[in-house]
Parts: C-alpha cells; sequence; structure tokens
C-alpha cells in the first residue's frame, strides 16, 4: 500500500515546483518587458533633443520662427499613417525573426541615419555650395528637413511595434500589460531626463572637438555631440532587447493567393477601422478629449514661464531666462514622471482599476492646467506692485516649479494605461496589438494637429497670452476624466483569454 503522507509529500512537492515555476515566468516576462521598453530611453533622448534644440537651430540655418513651427507637422501626420500601417503589417509579419524585431532593427537604422543628416545638415549643405555669409542657408535647410521627416518617421516605426511586443509579451495578462506599459513609461522618463540635461551642457562638444567645423558653430556642434550620443544609447539599447528577448515568428496569417483581389495599404487600414469594436472607439474617444487637453502644456509650457510668469517678450532677456527656467522645471516633470510610472500597477489596484485611476489623475490634470491662472495672476500682481520684470518672487517661483511637477503624475498615467487598455481591447476583435495601438495613435495625433492649427488663433482672440488654451485643457481633462470612468468597460475575462493566444492577428 501507498502510505497516505507520501502522496501528500509528493502533491505538496508538486504544489511547490508549480510555485516556483509560475514566478520564475513571470520574473522572465518582467526581465524581458524590461530589455524591450529600455528602448523607449534611446527614442526619448532624440525626442528631447528635438523640443529643446531643433527649433533654435533650424533659425539658425535661416528659416522664420513662424515657418519654424510648421516642420513639427510632420510628427502628428507620420504618426497618423505610419504607426498604424507598422502595427498592421507587425501583427501580419510571418518574418522568421519575429513580428516586431524587423520593425524594431530598421527603425533603430533608420533613427541614426536621421540623426546623421540632421547633425551634419550645416556641414553637408556648406560642402553643396551654401554660403555661410548669407542669413539663410537653402541646401542645409533641405537635409535639415529631410532627416527630421526621416526622424519623426522613424521613431513612429519604433515606438508602435515596442509597446506591441510588450503586449505580446505579457500574454493578456493585464497586470502585466500595466506594468509593462508603466516600464515603457519609465524609461521615457529616464530618456527625456537624459536628454534634457544633454541639451543644457553647453560644453559637451569640447570633448569632441572634431564636430566643430567652419559651417558649424559652437551650439550646432553641441547638437551634433548630443546626437551621437543619442545614436549610441539607441543602438546599444535596441540591440541587447533584439538579442535577449526572443520575437516568436508568427505563423496564423496565410499568404494572399493570386486570385485574391490585391488591397492597398491604406484599405487595409480602412479595413482596420471597421473592425475594431466599441471598447476601442470609446478608448480612442477619450484618448483625443484627453490630449486635447495635454498638448497646450508641451506646445506652451515654457513659452509660459518666460512671458507670463517672468514678465518677458520673445527674444528678451527676461523671456529667455524664464525659457531656461522652464526647461529646467521640465527636467523636474521628467524625474516625477520616472518615478510615478513605477506606481502605476499599486496606483491601479488601490483605485480599483485601470480606467478608474486614468479618471482620477485627470482630475489632478485640469487643478494642474487652472494652477496657471493663479501663478499668473499672482506674478502680475508681484510685477504692478514693484513695478520690477524678470524677477518674480519666491513663492510664484516654487508655484511654478510646483506645477511643472504635479504634472508628472498623470502624464505618467498617461503614457502607460491607454496603451495597456488598447492591449486588452484588442483581444476582443480580430486587430492585433500592434494595429490597436497604431490606430490608438491616430486617437493622439488628431488633437495635436487640431490644437497646433487652432490654439495661437484662441490664445489671440483673448488677447494674446497662453492662458485661453491652458483653460480649454482644464475642461477637456474634466470631460476626460469622467468619460473614462463612466465610459470604458472592464476588461473582460474572455478577451484576457483571448488575448493569452497571444494577441496578434488570427
Amino acid at each position: 500500500m501507498v502510505n497516505p503522507s507520501t502522496n501528500n509529500e509528493i502533491g505538496i512537492t508538486r504544489q511547490s515546483l508549480n510555485v516556483e515555476a509560475a514566478t520564475q515566468g513571470n520574473l522572465n516576462s518582467i526581465l524581458k518587458m524590461t530589455a524591450v521598453a529600455s528602448i523607449a530611453a534611446g527614442i526619448q533622448f532624440g525626442w528631447a533633443l528635438q523640443l529643446s534644440l531643433l527649433t533654435p537651430y533650424i533659425q539658425l540655418l535661416g528659416v522664420p520662427h513662424k515657418w519654424a513651427a510648421n516642420i513639427w507637422l510632420c510628427g502628428p501626420i507620420s504618426g497618423m499613417i505610419v504607426q498604424p500601417l507598422v502595427g498592421y503589417y507587425s501583427d501580419r509579419s510571418t518574418s522568421r525573426f519575429g513580428r516586431r524585431r524587423p520593425f524594431i532593427f530598421f527603425g533603430a537604422i533608420a533613427v541614426a541615419i536621421a540623426i546623421f543628416l540632421i547633425g551634419y545638415a550645416a556641414d553637408l549643405g556648406h560642402s553643396l555650395g551654401d554660403d555661410l555669409t548669407k542669413k539663410t542657408r537653402p541646401r542645409a535647410v533641405v537635409i535639415f528637413v529631410l532627416g527630421f521627416w526621416i526622424l519623426d518617421v522613424a521613431n513612429n516605426m519604433l515606438q508602435g511595434p515596442c509597446r506591441a511586443f510588450i503586449g505580446d509579451l505579457a500574454a493578456g495578462d493585464h497586470r502585466r500589460m500595466r506594468t509593462g506599459n508603466g516600464l515603457f513609461s519609465f524609461f521615457m522618463a529616464v530618456g527625456n531626463i537624459l536628454g534634457y540635461a544633454a541639451g543644457s551642457y553647453n560644453k559637451l562638444h569640447e570633448k569632441f572637438p572634431f564636430t566643430q567645423t567652419k559651417a558649424c558653430d559652437e551650439f550646432c556642434a553641441n547638437l551634433k555631440t548630443c546626437f551621437f550620443f543619442s545614436i549610441f544609447l539607441l543602438v546599444v539599447l535596441s540591440t541587447f532587447a533584439l538579442l535577449y528577448v526572443e520575437d516568436i515568428p508568427n505563423t496564423s496569417s496565410k499568404p494572399q493567393s493570386e486570385s485574391e483581389p490585391q488591397v492597398s495599404s491604406f484599405g487595409e487600414l480602412v479595413g482596420a477601422f471597421s473592425g475594431l469594436q466599441k471598447p476601442m472607439w470609446l478608448l480612442m474617444l477619450v484618448t483625443s478629449i484627453n490630449w486635447i487637453a495635454w498638448f497646450p502644456f508641451f506646445l506652451y509650457d515654457t513659452d509660459w514661464m518666460g512671458h507670463e510668469v517672468y514678465g518677458g517678450n520673445p527674444g528678451d532677456e527676461v523671456y529667455n531666462k524664464g525659457v531656461q527656467a522652464g526647461a529646467l522645471a521640465l527636467m523636474i516633470n521628467a524625474v516625477v514622471l520616472g518615478f510615478m510610472s513605477l506606481a502605476v500597477e499599486p496606483l491601479g489596484r488601490f483605485v480599483g482599476g485601470a480606467k478608474r485611476l486614468w479618471g482620477v489623475v485627470n482630475i489632478i490634470l485640469a487643478i494642474g492646467l487652472a494652477m496657471t491662472v493663479l501663478i499668473t495672476k499672482a506674478a502680475e500682481h508681484e510685477r504692478h506692485i514693484s513695478n520690477v520684470v524678470g524677477k518674480p518672487s519666491h513663492g510664484v517661483k516654487a508655484a511654478a516649479f510646483s506645477f511643472f511637477g504635479i504634472l508628472g503624475i498623470p502624464l505618467a498615467i498617461n503614457f502607460s494605461v491607454p496603451f495597456a487598455l488598447a492591449s486588452i481591447y484588442s483581444s476582443s476583435s480580430g486587430t492585433g496589438q500592434g494595429l490597436s495601438l497604431g490606430v490608438l495613435n491616430i486617437s493622439i495625433v488628431v488633437p495635436q494637429m487640431i490644437v497646433s492649427s487652432l490654439g495661437g488663433p484662441w490664445d489671440s482672440l483673448f488677447g494674446g497670452g497662453n492662458l485661453p488654451a491652458f483653460v480649454v485643457g482644464a475642461v477637456a481633462a474634466v470631460i476626460s476624466a469622467i468619460l473614462a470612468i463612466v465610459l470604458l468597460p472592464n476588461p473582460k475575462p474572455e478577451d484576457m483569454a483571448k488575448a493569452s493566444v497571444g494577441g496578434g492577428f488570427h
């Protein structure tokens, strides 16, 4: 006879082994998601350099300020087209290297090429015949714009597949999805901090004296050096992730037979929209309204510091001092963003779910944007009393820096929760992780185009300051908070089961 105690011991041993295997599997999954998410640091390093240095650089090449803003339209345009298509084709890819890795590989190469063109635009333009004695260098401008557009397209090629890769690794576990997207948000913050730090240190080029040439002055050389670091960081992180993390090839998509009609890529994209179910449409609606709240901050944050808080006008010393203070405040914002990104998962459990967390932090966003009115009025009152500009009190500066820091909290949630929800909702339709995330990106770039084109006239209608746009943003934040809590459905168990199949195109 078999001793019952022996059976119990065997059962306990098996249970212990199962628990140990599950724990080990969860740890491996987290490590792999961390490796993929780290690519965001390389991507965001370049974005931070764009935001802090490229607008002054393009004016250095002779493009007037009023036209420089048009170059930035490339971001939303490429995001609206490139990310959904890349996501769609990465879901269907049958490459032996996997679905996501080929797109990440070629996206990283494209980023390196684009950064080289931007960094060497002045030198290449001069070698092609630009006259350095003239204000405008047309050949350098053409090379810069070409590199700038390639960079935006390449960044969109990278971000979508990276997030989709994280969704694949989560294997339908919504807790892991939130953790993975929280890691992505954390590494975005790391990239921001490194990028702003590199851009603010104007002696960096001295470590690489060859970067300064006849056509490329100190500012240009510093930008070139920063981009060298950007390429190095992105290449190292991407190479490690591509070699370390296995991307299982997709075998579910069958090649199209010759007798089947060939559909254009745009036709496929339109067809993919028709396959989206109600949860994804509601998520896109809430995301669009939410980003109407965010873009006034992204467009006018440092200008608000220079104009409203410090009382300067574009071009004068007081305004530049305020803009520099705004850049420092953005670093504080990035630090808060990084720490909060690590707290997304526990906060989601504490408040009762991802959608409720998103709603709560959007109220914080609304309060933060409303703070700008009080801070501005306090700064104006001080200048009126003292008749001195450019020297706001410690209280006003503390409030302004607090505004930037507080907004790091909702920004961390905004960079993770909507994408996690998109990964979950995609499991209930015929679309895959990549396409769903790409489609979600459209609900981000459309508000960007709207705010970019209408923000200036709207502010001019109310006197030319930045407060009207911030007030609209506060109202949009409140609306998005309510809609997130009321409209968005909670993830269903059957959606989790479908997502666990692999989250790809079935």
